[in-house]
Formats: structure tokens, C-alpha cells, sequence
């Protein structure tokens, strides 16, 4: 049985650009589900699944939102429809793919819906802010960006060719089916490049006991897809050996990954092993992009792309307290570990972060926020030291034993 995927747009305002796309989907053996979110005009082509629909499903009157004419109430009431209605045709199996085309509101409202659906699902977006900053409307979910470069206004020379270009896009992802077999546990890591050799080891060890280890680089938007991940249940445990996205929260850092950080685990009782991994450092851009208010702090030349400024006394103390106060919502097995001689590979000794009057102020922070039950183990040693990786690795393992995780 040939596949579908969806078209979802304002049948009004881009009815011609989806009939093109439509038809050049349909002549390679595909089916299409046309999704109408338009407001104003007539559609151009006759939808499946009908505005009126969407709107209904937002809880919204069709005539209502016309009649007002607020583009930015109908952009709000048709996204919330599209939410709701596409994770619902998707586990229907009415399509496999979703394609959309459009400019800020079109972007708006399509990715809204995509945003909805399981990763892995073919999503692809064809839009006029494509190429620029496009994490509002991703998220943390797998849509491909396609920038329209001319505007989504009618069938022409570039535009026929970047039209047809995504739909080839969609249908060929259709195409690339994953192999089906035994999937194993997944545990989700944290890394940086100062912990890769931590965590690296780690994961050794946890895919030697059978376990798939998923690792997020601690970028900010790492940190909150590996949230969301763990969000979504499919996750056995957590290796989060690079808290550092913390640091960046509090102190202003390009690479926050939001106040809800660590909070997926704790929340979802999935067994997790916490170290402050990098804790000793706030990610900024190029030198020059350094905020002036920290032209008297120690920082770090990591690459030409990205400073690194050392975390103070004050800010430790603070990053313990936040931390402790995350940790305490577990409702399942959580295990901190310390590497009381280094947080990253500049905080070791002779490092250019090196300052242990910092990180203790860390640590007597965190431990004292703590609750009395949750367990705190203290190693003499840096973060990247093997046998501190082992000892992270075989706790966690403990943990999914307790909870009974299946693994050989």
C-alpha cells in the first residue's frame, strides 16, 4: 500500500504551490492528505481535512476567526487545532510524511503540528525565515528546514525548483525505512569536550551490559532534546556527566539549556547518575563577544567560535543550591558523583580553571541542598580519570537493576 503524506497549509493564500507539490508527489506513487488551515478566502483546492475542522479541533468557530480578521488570534486558535489533529491522524496511520510550505505564520503554525509527532517521522518545512534562527519554531524535534529563498507566492523559476526539490526531499525519506530489529535499552549521556573521555569510557562500559547509549552535546539545545527525550518514556536511565548548560543558565552563557534543565529525570522516576561535568566554566562566543561586565575574570580561548570564562565562588555556590533543588523532585534512584580534583580537563591541576576553592564551594553547596536520602559519592581524583567513569557507569548499572531495566 503506497504511503501518504500530508500537506498542511492555507489552502486560500498558497492553494497553487500545493497543487504543484501535490501533483509531483502523487506522480511518484505517493498519496496525499491535504490539511487546510487557511482563514480568509476560499480554498484553492478541496482539502481532506477541512479548516473548519482544525479550527474546531482548537476549539474555535471558523466564522468567528473570519469575521474578526486578527491574523494573530487565527495563527494562535489554527495552531493549537493542528497540535491537536495531527498526533491523532498520525496514530490513525492516515500519513507517514508531513510537508509544508509557507512564510512566518504558514512556518508558524506548520511546525506547531510537526513539533507534535514522534521523532523519526519525515517532517519538512519549506520557509521564508529558514536560514535564519528557526529554534523557536523546531524545538527539539527533527524538521528539516528548507529555506524558499523567494517568497511562497506563486509557481516561478526558483520557486518551481525549490518546491519540487522538498517534495523529492519528503518522498525519498519515505523511502529510507530504519531496520526493524530487538532495539536495546537507551540510556541517555551528557558530553562536552573537556568530558569526552569520561563519558566516552562510560558508555563503553554500559553498551558492554547490553544498553544503547544516546550522548547530547551540552550545547543548549543538547541539553533540552535530551530533556524531551527522557520526557517521552523511552529512555531506561541517565548518564548526565556534563550539568555544565547550568552554569550558562545563571550566569548568562550562550549554551542554556533552560531553567528545566534536569529535571526530565527526576520528574519521570528514570534512575540517573548527576556529576557537575564542567560546572567550572560559562560558554560565551568569539572574545570579543564577552559581556563587559567580565572584563576582569580569568577565561579561556577553547576555539576562535568559543570563550570559556571560569565560574566564582558566588556562582558555585548558587549552581550546588540550583542543582540540589532539581535533584530533590527525584521520585527514583539518583546518585551524584564528585571528582573532587577537577571538573574538567582546564580545572585539573596545572589546568588554566584550576582553582579548588571554587569547586568546593560547589560541592559543600550541593551536598548540604541535598536531600538526606539521595546518595552522594567523593573521588579524589578529575572528572576524566577512568576508574571515575567505571564507577559512574557500574552505578547507574546498579540502579537499573534495582528498577529492573531489561539488560543481558
Amino acid at each position: 500500500m503506497a504511503k501518504t503524506v500530508a500537506l498542511l497549509g492555507a489552502l486560500d493564500t498558497k492553494g497553487m504551490e500545493y497543487a504543484y507539490v501535490r501533483d509531483y508527489i502523487v506522480s511518484k506513487g505517493y498519496n496525499v492528505l491535504l490539511i487546510d488551515v487557511g482563514v480568509l478566502e476560499a480554498p484553492y483546492l478541496e482539502p481532506d481535512i477541512t479548516r473548519e475542522a482544525v479550527a474546531k479541533a482548537a476549539g474555535a468557530e471558523l466564522s468567528e476567526l473570519a469575521e474578526k480578521k486578527d491574523r494573530g488570534e487565527a495563527i494562535e486558535a489554527m495552531s493549537r487545532g493542528v497540535r491537536k489533529l495531527l498526533g491523532e491522524l498520525y496514530a490513525a496511520g492516515r500519513f507517514q510524511a508531513v510537508l509544508a510550505l509557507g512564510g512566518t505564520g504558514g512556518t508558524s503554525v506548520a511546525c506547531a503540528g510537526m513539533r507534535e509527532l514522534p521523532v523519526g517521522v519525515p517532517k519538512v518545512m519549506v520557509s521564508t525565515v529558514a536560514g535564519t534562527d528557526v529554534s523557536a519554531y523546531v524545538g527539539t524535534k527533527d524538521i528539516t528546514m528548507i529555506p524558499s529563498i523567494v517568497d511562497v507566492s506563486g509557481i516561478n523559476r526558483i520557486s518551481r525548483e525549490i518546491f519540487l526539490r522538498a517534495a523529492g526531499a519528503v518522498c525519498g525519506m519515505l523511502e529510507a525505512d530504519p531496520p526493524k530489529g530487538a532495539d536495546k535499552p537507551i540510556i541517555a549521556a551528557s558530553m562536552f569536550g573537556n568530558t569526552t573521555v569520561a563519558v566516552e569510557a562510560a558508555k563503553k562500559t554500559l553498551e558492554q551490559a547490553g544498553f544503547e547509549v544516546i550522548v547530547f552535546h551540552c550545547t543548549g539545545q543538547g541539553g533540552k532534546t535530551m530533556e524531551a527525550l527522557i520526557e517521552s518514556g523511552l529512555v531506561a536511565g541517565v548518564l548526565d556527566m556534563t550539568t555544565t548548560e547550568w552554569a550558562d543558565e545563571l550566569v548568562g552563557g550562550v549554551f542554556s539549556a533552560g531553567p528545566r534543565r534536569l529535571e526530565a529525570a527526576a520528574r519521570g522516576a528514570v534512575p540517573a547518575i548527576v556529576v557537575p561535568g564542567c560546572l567550572d566554566m560559562v560558554n560565551f562566543g568569539a572574545p570579543e563577544t564577552v559581556p563587559g561586565r567580565f572584563a576582569d575574570r580569568t577565561l579561556y580561548r577553547h576555539n576562535p567560535n568559543v570563550t570559556l570564562m571560569r565560574t566564582n565562588i558566588e556562582e558555585n555556590r548558587e549552581l550546588g543550591r540550583r542543582i540540589a533543588e532539581k535533584l530533590n523532585m527525584s521520585r527514583g534512584r539518583v546518585t551524584v558523583l564528585l571528582p573532587k580534583q577537577g571538573l574538567s580537563v582546564i580545572s585539573a591541576d596545572g589546568g588554566a580553571f584550576y582553582w579548588p576553592e571554587a569547586d568546593q564551594a560547589l560541592f559543600d553547596s550541593l551536598t548540604e541542598s541535598l536531600r538526606p536520602d539521595i546518595e552522594v559519592i567523593e573521588r579524589d581524583c578529575p572528572i576524566n580519570d577512568l576508574a571515575f567513569a567505571e564507577l559512574c557507569a557500574r552505578t547507574l548499572l546498579n540502579h537499573l537493576t534495582e528498577k529492573g531495566a531489561n539488560h543481558p
